[in-house]
């Protein structure tokens, strides 16, 4: 696909078939995160890759019982790592690695809809719960979830904001 064809079929998809993601689709995923742009090229995120059914069942009751989370065969946790900005001082701890943590899951979301597949950006969660589920290392922070997998679902299309209303164009 190209690119704004990509962008124009990316929705969210909150319901997934029980088919596996192939490992060469999840690679070549995982490929696309590597290259997102980040402050400093410093990549001051973490991804973590779950299949596991308890796991995905644990992220679901973690993100406030969204349990189509578990349908999904494959799970991405991208954690921001504040003490990777930490050259960047407060603003790198609080923010840059956050940014470059979301910057990631859009990558991801793209590179997926690209080959077939269909996800949905959680943001809605308890970070201790998810943190405590999957035991990840001190100073991982979780900012964002995305199940990955094949849609059972097409969703009618979500209206947008007119770009009138969205940008406010300076002279």
């Amino acid at each position: 696909m190209k690119l704004f064809d990509v962008i124009q079929a990316r929705q969210s998809i909150r319901a997934f078939q029980p088919k596996a993601v192939e490992t060469d689709q999840l690679e070549t995923i995982l490929a696309t995160v590597n290259q997102a742009p980040s402050a400093g090229n410093l990549q001051a995120y973490q991804v973590h890759v779950f299949r596991e059914v308890k796991i995905r069942q644990a992220l679901a009751r973690a993100a406030l019982r969204q349990e189509f989370l578990a349908q999904a065969p494959v799970v991405l946790v991208f954690c921001a790592c504040p003490a990777r900005a930490a050259k960047y001082g407060q603003r790198g701890e609080q923010l840059y690695c956050v940014q470059d943590a979301t910057i990631a899951v859009a990558y991801a979301q793209l590179a997926a809809t690209a080959l077939g597949l269909a996800t949905c950006w959680i943001g809605a969660f308890d970070e201790d719960a998810v943190s405590r589920a999957l035991d990840l290392p001190a100073g991982q922070r979780p900012v964002g979830l995305l199940p990955v997998g094949y849609a059972a679902e097409t969703p009618p299309r979500t209206t947008r904001r007119q770009l009138s209303d969205l940008v406010i164009d300076h002279p």
